[in-house]
């Protein structure tokens, strides 16, 4: 059983994936190729967003942002622990302190009730992440931007395609961020993201620094850096736009059935706010004693993983910037997240499998 299934992917969609590749090893032109433009008007005719710059990775997406946002050393940025290390390394690197605001235990997200304690004089920015395909509550954590005059940008790698009260991820603030990493609901063949606003003046910020910088060529008006989307991982990501709507319903309906047939199989569920929907990039639970459980399954067939083991307070590189019990609820959920097979192209009858064997595995504990 494959933990994201790829392959079916591909088989449904190869002729189209391979003649957008090869019309580029035709034109030749793989850096800002015709496909990058291309993917940028329709990925913001999908999200409802007026500028989309695709980027090199949903890291680079959240880096250009704040670059973008021309913080200074020592500027703050309200964010969670609860996510991969990008959320707050981009921070560091763009010069700012990254302040750590705990999650809300059965979403996962950051707990907008908690963000205004820890706004600052130095605080310039809010970057909430949309964990496992929800998005967090992006009309309080707005609101709270607006009061105090903060960006907010939207960590998106998780979410695209997401609803929110009626708007889609990505469109839902001052910056979105997503990633195509090729586990994402929408993925290239490689490294890719894209960086959505609807500010004109950030949005031209935004792709001068993709380029080095660069107003025009060789005239280099502020710091950048190398972060264009290759032609050909745009090529890919056009060829996967129209089954999107397809796949996003799967992943909902595959959703909505984990959590109906898991009710009481005896893991913990997320919850998913009715304002909104869930695009499950990841399928994650909550179990007592992961390490036996994963071994179990594992020994049945059944892949897991681990999003996230450890909150990024607790991690080396970051633990300076807070003391080590600001964020409970962010600790007790890496003791306990476990992840599920989870793609459009998951069968029933696999996810069957799957269900079968983790309530064999609670059942023993």
């Amino acid at each position: 059983m494959q933990f994201i299934d790829l392959k079916t992917q591909y088989a449904a969609l190869k002729s189209d994936i391979d003649a957008r590749i090869q019309r580029v090893l035709d034109h030749g032109q793989y850096i800002m190729g015709p496909e990058v433009a291309e993917l940028e008007a329709a990925l913001c005719g999908f999200t409802g967003s007026k500028h989309c710059i695709t980027v090199s990775s949903g890291t680079e997406a959240l880096l250009i942002a704040l670059m973008a946002l021309d913080l200074a050393p020592g500027d703050e940025v309200i964010t969670t622990p609860f996510t991969f290390a990008a959320t707050a390394e981009m921070i560091v690197l763009a010069g700012a302190k990254p302040v750590f605001v705990d999650i809300e235990p059965d979403t996962c997200n950051i707990d907008a009730s908690l963000i205004e304690a820890k706004i600052t004089p130095r605080t310039k920015a809010i970057m909430p992440v949309s964990l496992y395909g929800q998005v967090a509550d992006m009309a309080e954590i707005n609101a709270i931007a607006a009061k105090h005059g903060l960006a907010v940008i939207e960590d998106a790698a998780q979410s695209f395609g997401a609803m929110y009260q009626g708007k889609r991820s990505c469109a839902l603030s001052t910056f979105g961020a997503t990633s195509f990493f090729p586990s994402k609901p929408l993925g290239c063949y490689g490294d890719g993201g894209a960086l959505f606003t609807d500010d004109e003046r950030l949005a031209k910020a935004a792709r001068e620094i993709r380029v080095h910088g660069q107003s025009a060529r060789y005239t280099h008006t502020r710091l950048g850096v190398g972060g264009r989307m290759d032609t050909l991982q745009c090529a890919v990501v056009l060829g996967k736009l129209p089954r999107l709507p397809w796949e996003l319903e799967r992943r909902h309906a595959l959703g909505e059935r984990y959590l109906r047939v898991l009710k009481d199989a005896g893991v913990g569920l997320l919850a998913v706010r009715p304002d909104r929907d869930c695009v499950w990039a990841q399928f994650t639970v909550f179990v007592d004693d992961r390490p036996a459980v994963q071994a179990a399954l594992q020994a049945q067939g059944v892949p897991t993983a681990v999003h996230y083991p450890k909150p990024l307070h607790h991690q080396p590189a970051y633990a300076a910037l807070c003391c080590p019990d600001c964020c409970p609820e962010s600790v007790k959920a890496a003791a306990r997240v476990m992840s599920l097979p989870m793609s459009a192209d998951l069968s029933e009858a696999d996810q069957d499998r799957v269900v079968a064997a983790l309530a064999a595995c609670t059942a023993k504990a």
